[in-house]
């Protein structure tokens, strides 16, 4: 039963501050609109109706549970803490209540407290429970327990490699770096290899050890060249002969806020993203510069679709930060898929302005002024970060391939063949490439039994891709081989039946073998397809309704090409 005194401290905390869409005054209609918003990941409208619905409804467990998650997933943690204290006060079952307030507790310093929880009524999992009671020792200043505990865990079916990775960041926060290097380089470096933050842990461990050039010879072996920023950094400051600080866990509580992230960042691959951004936002609450959690966390709710909740998230990672440029690709990212493409273009080019030497950078930029048909700028863009890639690497085949498409719609199409051409040395049976090149030597009739080959290669390697079985069709029905393409441009329908090009193109074959009546459904099909508002699509309505008005050999007689003659049917 709640009481009088927890009913009043619900009362006062669950007051909406956003506005929202109106609905029913009764506690149901909030709770309707509160499952809809939760259901699309809108955690700010959930929140502020799931409140509304629990005012009404104060022991509702549901609610209460749903107001727990919504808080969570916003990161307001300590909001969330009055109405998990009443889901546990009775004794109500719930995940995330029980990750409130342990949470709560860790950044209240209440370590007692914490440990005098029962795990197997108010903990949060085993993994997660075990790793944070040898944290809560290690913030006591209990040593011997903390290990331990460390050890206990890493008996446990699956969890050694957590449980030791946590044991050698407890050693090094309190600067034993013999020991944890010790975890670290057994067993062929498999603590050390971990993740990247634990690689990164390790190199701080060399470092202080006075042992710059393992750290160096290590980070090499694990990370390739410029694939990373702050991996470079660290190689250059360990090249430069700097003693690296131990920067990964600097107290108890920071080696709690590791062990919600390294649970989530585990859970990542294979657990709902709803569910694994509770853990980020835990590990963030815990430790506010915990930039890995943030850039998770950002991550997270962009493929959750809540764009201005990662754009918040992207921006608190600081511009000092050495992942500063990976937020604000990120940020940028967002921006771009939430239409917000101006704003994306200004945040990428003042990026490349701070950071231009980063090819990734430069990608970026280039791959959104190509989605905004900006050419121009697309290949200049393409330009800096080809030339940073090649330089002393192998290149990048999709640098060209994006370059060459920015080239073939400004018209340079000797520059776009060149740069097509020279993806595909790099990457000979790249599907993607072979069925541009082959489909736009086909458009400009051109080296056809070139081009057929290329396409029959990326059919070869991609068969269900419609785009690319369209392409064998249709460069089959240039060479005049029309009943072989029949079949090809059939499937290429089946794949793709509502693409206006692919079904105009089955059209075009069906009047070449004679099936006029099939050839003018197809165009009208075509024809539902386009969308109005697409002004640069391949398919042309003007010349579809000529073709179903007079017949494709008329059209074609029209633009001075040669029709087809073919018996067609009356």
């Amino acid at each position: 039963m709640v009481s009088l005194v927890r009913r009043a401290a619900l009362a006062a905390i669950l007051s909406s501050s956003i506005a929202l869409p109106a609905v029913s005054d009764t506690g149901s209609g909030s709770y309707l609109a509160g499952r809809q918003a939760i259901y699309q990941s809108d955690y700010p409208a959930a929140e502020q109706y799931y409140a509304k619905a629990l005012r009404a409804d104060p022991q509702n467990p549901k609610l209460l549970e749903n107001v727990v998650v919504a808080r969570l997933a916003l990161g307001e943690i300590d909001r969330a803490l009055t109405v998990a204290e009443v889901i546990e006060e009775n004794e109500l079952p719930s995940q995330a209540a029980r990750m409130v307030i342990t949470a709560n507790l860790v950044a209240d310093g209440k370590l007692d407290e914490f440990l005098a929880r029962d795990p197997e009524t108010q903990g949060v999992g085993p993994l997660v429970d075990g790793l944070m009671i040898a944290w809560a020792h290690m913030g006591q200043g209990a040593m011997t327990k903390a290990m331990e505990q460390f050890d206990l865990v890493s008996t446990q079916d699956g969890l050694k490699e957590f449980a030791l990775y946590h044991k050698a960041m407890a050693l090094a926060s309190v600067g034993d770096f013999e020991g944890a290097e010790a975890i670290f380089s057994a067993d062929d470096d498999v603590v050390a290899r971990f993740s990247r933050r634990a690689a990164l842990a390790r190199a701080e461990v060399l470092s202080q050890l006075d042992r710059n050039e393992d750290a160096l010879e290590f980070l090499r072996n694990v990370f390739a060249a410029g694939s990373d920023p702050t991996i470079d950094g660290y190689m250059e400051r360990l090249s430069a002969d700097e003693t690296l600080p131990f920067t990964h866990v600097g107290s108890a509580q920071d080696g709690m806020a590791e062990v919600f992230f390294t649970v989530g960042a585990a859970l990542s691959a294979e657990a709902a993203q709803d569910y694994v951004l509770l853990y980020a936002r835990v590990a963030a609450f815990l430790r506010p510069d915990h930039i890995d959690a943030l850039l998770l966390s950002a991550e997270l709710l962009d493929g959750l679709e809540q764009y201005d909740l990662a754009v918040d998230v992207y921006r608190q990672v600081p511009p000092g930060s050495s992942d500063y440029h990976a937020a604000e690709l990120g940020r940028a990212e967002v921006l771009s898929r939430s239409d917000r493409k101006e704003a994306a273009a200004e945040v990428l080019q003042n990026l490349t302005a701070q950071s231009p030497d980063l090819p990734g950078v430069h990608v970026a930029l280039a791959d959104l002024q190509r989605q905004q048909e900006e050419y121009a700028a697309a290949v200049a863009s393409y330009d800096k970060a080809i030339d940073l890639t090649e330089v002393g690497g192998g290149g990048n085949w999709f640098l060209h391939y994006a370059r060459g498409i920015s080239h073939e719609r400004l018209k340079n199409w000797d520059k776009a063949e060149a740069d097509f051409r020279r993806a595909l040395e790099l990457n000979p049976d790249q599907p993607q490439v072979l069925n541009y090149l082959g489909y736009s030597l086909v458009e400009r009739q051109e080296k056809l039994d070139e081009a057929l080959s290329m396409i029959e290669r990326a059919v070869a390697a991609r068969p269900d891709s419609g785009y690319i079985v369209d392409s064998l069709g249709w460069v089959l029905f240039r060479l005049g081989r029309y009943d072989e393409a029949v079949e090809h441009m059939e499937r290429a329908v089946e794949l793709m039946p509502v693409d206006p090009v692919v079904n105009d193109h089955l059209g075009d074959v069906y009047w070449a073998v004679g099936r006029a009546r099939e050839a003018e459904f197809q165009w009208k099909r075509a024809l539902s397809f386009i969308d109005p508002e697409d002004t640069d699509g391949e398919a042309d309505p003007e010349r579809i309704r000529q073709k179903i008005e007079v017949g494709l050999d008329a059209v074609l007689q029209e633009e001075g090409a040669e029709p087809l003659k073919v018996a067609n049917e009356g």
